[in-house]
């Protein structure tokens, strides 16, 4: 089952059987509950996960709570691997939003890893490069464009990630947990900044939502509204 998990990460691609083999004999698998945390910001950076079922979010905490810099986090993902790299401390905080399970490997033989396979090496950062480049697009948008805006742009993306197609055609249901303090925090603006944006959106029939979903009814409105 490991070796099946492996070969469907994208960053592990790359590497022979034989490579992945070796790879899965070193990788004890966890899972996690709903809520439960993974891993703290504080702790000892000593292991990478790379998630094989569920969901997670990662996010970091201002000095009076409130959740910054967080991103949602599905099948294929790597967690912490980039404060691993440089043996420091996790920076951010990550839970599980359903039940999760991973694959954890140690932060030495995470690097050990990208030296031995470059493939590997090259997939991470692109993994860093993209996450590097959604931070400032995001740091753009909240200099020069409206909260509806951003909004829009934050569905469409977890959309285009978590989604699935919804009861009617062309709709898409974002099968997550996502709440005004959870787009807050990845809009870089208030809760209630959000609930106007949202209900905005709603007014138009763009999007619908409940307690534990979202769905995207109009992608070219949606997308207009972007």
């Amino acid at each position: 089952m490991r070796l099946t998990i492996l070969g469907q990460i994208p960053i592990f691609q790359d590497l022979s059987a034989e490579a992945l083999a070796d790879l899965a004999d070193r990788m004890p698998s966890l899972s996690w509950g709903p809520g439960d945390t993974l891993f703290a910001a504080g702790e000892p950076a000593e292991h990478v996960y790379l998630l094989a079922a569920g969901q997670a979010k990662a996010f970091r905490s201002t000095s009076t709570g409130q959740s910054t810099s967080l991103d949602f986090l599905g099948p294929g993902d790597v967690l912490g691997s980039l404060t691993a790299l440089d043996e420091g401390r996790y920076p951010e905080t990550a839970v599980a939003l359903v039940t999760t399970c991973a694959l954890r490997l140690e932060s030495a033989a995470f690097r050990e890893l990208l030296l031995t396979h470059p493939s590997v090496a090259l997939r991470v950062l692109d993994v860093v490069v993209e996450r590097l480049h959604r931070a400032r697009s995001m740091e753009a948008e909240q200099a020069s464009v409206t909260v509806t805006t951003r909004v829009a742009a934050t569905l469409l993306r977890l959309a285009d990630t978590f989604g699935v197609p919804g009861d009617s055609v062309g709709t898409t249901l974002i099968q997550l947990p996502l709440t005004r303090a959870d787009l807050a925090a990845m809009t870089g603006t208030s809760a209630e900044s959000v609930s106007r944006a949202m209900s905005g959106l709603r007014r138009h029939g763009l999007i619908e939502s409940g307690r534990r979903w979202t769905a995207v009814l109009d992608r070219p409105g949606l997308l207009a509204a972007k």
